[in-house]
């Protein structure tokens, strides 16, 4: 049985207002990581698909992660730098786009993956897949003024 908040969190996510709760959301989705060994987090619970993503700093060559609702694609995983409607990309994109190589962790469990940013006709139809699965992102691009980067992750061998 699908998990019924997850209705509830797409209607939510098309809301201009849940983009001003956006810092504490991440908090406490960062408190709940910690406390749970990264197995519980506020996407988790709303029912979506959700990852710890794990870069490598482009400047400081640090690892640098963050935890990201994902589009599951067959064995890929999706992800959109929507950065809450903000006008920049954010820092995990610039850090992909860097060094590819990564780390997911999902229910923390970790994979290898390595990323690719979609450009052209693979961007647009990924897009319009992205949409059905998460309306919020159009409101999020409007709201930013820039498209919104999407990346595939693939396992690596």
């Amino acid at each position: 049985m699908a998990n019924p908040l997850a209705k509830l969190a797409r209607a939510l996510g098309t809301k201009p207002w849940l983009m001003r709760l956006a810092g504490g959301i991440i908090w406490a989705d960062k408190k709940l990581h910690r406390a749970f060994g990264g197995r519980v987090s506020l996407v988790a619970m709303a029912g979506l698909p959700s990852l710890r993503l794990t870069t490598t700093g482009r400047r400081s060559g640090l690892p640098r992660s963050t935890n990201l609702l994902y589009y599951p694609d067959g064995d890929r995983f999706v992800l959109t730098g929507s950065n809450w409607g903000r006008p920049n990309d954010p820092a995990w994109t610039l850090n992909l786009r860097s060094c590819p190589d990564a780390e997911i962790a999902i229910a923390g469990k970790a994979v290898a993956v390595s990323a690719k940013e979609l450009e052209g006709e693979e961007y647009a139809r990924m897009w319009r897949e992205l949409l059905r699965f998460w309306p919020g992102y159009e409101m999020e691009r409007l709201a930013a003024g820039r498209p919104l980067p999407i990346f595939v992750l693939t396992r690596s061998c």
